[in-house]
């Protein structure tokens, strides 16, 4: 068996230096969300099946209200380090600025229209009597941290551009332990029930919020970028997240269907289902670590006119991605019995989620490839092929998920037409990869 030549080791140790460096902070960072939602899980699902249920509901809308603009994050990276490739940081720092005055003015429509159609979208998950009223209270006090959270993405991809992701990890760590911390007293001291909940979480992302907006004024300031709002600059950027937006769209509606379909199944099935949709979130996102550490590097050896590193950075981190998928399905296999007691104490849920988690254990390889090349094509900008690659995924997804209620299946079905979901990603994206078209130099693209 021939060895690999020594320039081809060293290129390796190189790109996996780099990835470690990035991903590993940027892992803690990624799984704040998650986290603040199991956290949320953990505390409310031992008041009672109802209000888990109906924090299962709010959650997904909420996540949804965030999770459709995280081109916030995703756009701003890519343009941020390919500036930084080429040696401009007064551009990239002023690229991220616009995008944070973008979120602002988001987080604001957002709330207009959250808070007085709650009801509406809660009814359109077809929520039990039981559990609606739960969803209602949660959701509208918990879209007050809308905002906070839009500014945390955006700031967060300028950090991530600047090939900083250590800052994202501390803030995201602190938020996390902030949040836990209100919850439990919230909830428990205060008596609050579900709406301290809510309140614990809307306080911990707008102190999150705060922190990074020291942060990236300060570094604003040092590079001498003007911090006032520029009208062409934010529809830039908002030009610059149109496809991914449309992509982001496509996914969280896959996400929504799925909730709803499992709310149509029982009780037990969307409270099982939230438990297992918070796993599959945390584990998506340990990926997505790589994933971010892809966008920051791919972006700036394409504006440092680079494809080769591009290319070979590229390959390392689909390795990467699979081995670490791998991993995440054997622990997700040995940790079940351990795991599902921490979010419920109900034997009709737990019995609902064991088998589902056998669906997710074994995607998670198909996964860790379908994260890492999404990054991959977020840091090259090549948005547009995203959009319709994730149009195409739900097409294939939506009328397989339909049919599970349909054909009287279960929570099991559900979660084996979402591995089918990810199956249809990873085609689409293995195709673009191949193809090379996606490596474009330049400090813009």
């Amino acid at each position: 068996m021939t060895q690999a030549p020594a320039a081809t080791r060293a290129t390796r140790r190189q790109h996996d230096r780099e990835i470690v460096m990035l991903a590993v902070p940027a892992f803690g960072a990624l799984v704040a969300e998650p986290l603040f939602v199991m956290a949320d899980s953990a505390i409310v699902g031992h008041l009672g099946t109802a209000q888990l249920a109906g924090l299962g509901v709010a959650s997904a809308l909420l996540t949804t209200a965030v999770s459709v603009f995280v081109f916030l994050a995703y756009a701003t990276t890519a343009s941020v380090a390919r500036r930084v490739g080429a040696g401009d940081l007064q551009a990239a720092i002023r690229q991220g600025m616009d995008g944070i005055w973008l979120a602002l003015l988001i987080g604001a429509t957002v709330i207009a229209v959250v808070l007085p159609s709650a009801p509406a979208l809660v009814g359109l998950f077809g929520a039990s009597d039981t559990a609606a009223p739960y969803a209602n209270t949660y959701l509208r006090i918990s879209s007050i941290g809308i905002p906070a959270m839009l500014i945390v993405l955006a700031a967060t991809g300028v950090l991530r551009g600047l090939q900083n992701t250590k800052t994202p990890l501390y803030v995201a760590v602190s938020g996390f332990v902030a949040n836990a911390a209100l919850n439990v007293g919230l909830v428990y001291g205060a008596d609050l029930g579900i709406a301290g909940s809510a309140w614990g979480t809307v306080i911990a992302q707008w102190g999150m919020a705060a922190v990074y907006l020291v942060v990236v004024v300060r570094g604003a300031r040092r590079h001498g970028a003007p911090l006032s709002p520029d009208a062409a600059g934010i529809r830039a950027s908002a030009q610059a997240g149109a496809a991914l937006l449309v992509r982001t769209l496509s996914l969280r509606a896959i996400l929504l269907i799925a909730t709803a379909v499992a709310a149509r199944l029982g009780d037990a099935d969307i409270a099982a289902h939230q438990i297992i949709l918070s796993l599959w979130s945390l584990l998506a996102l340990t990926l997505d670590a790589i994933a971010i550490a892809g966008q920051a590097i791919i972006g700036r050896y394409l504006g440092a006119d680079d494809p080769a590193g591009a290319r070979a950075a590229c390959r390392r981190m689909v390795q990467w991605g699979i081995a670490v998928g791998v991993v995440l399905g054997l622990l997700v296999i040995l940790s079940r019995p351990l795991f599902l007691p921490l979010f419920t104490s109900d034997p009709t849920v737990k019995d609902t989620a064991l088998p589902a988690l056998i669906m997710v254990a074994l995607s998670q390889p198909i996964c860790g490839v379908v994260f890492v090349l999404d990054g991959v094509l977020m840091g090259a900008g090549d948005g547009p092929y995203l959009a319709g690659a994730m149009v195409v995924t739900l097409a294939v997804f939506a009328p397989v998920a339909l049919l599970v209620p349909a054909l009287g299946a279960g929570l099991t079905a559900l979660w084996g037409a979402m591995t089918l979901m990810m199956a249809v990603r990873m085609l689409t994206l293995l195709l673009r990869a191949r193809s090379g078209r996606w490596v474009v130099t330049g400090a813009t693209r």
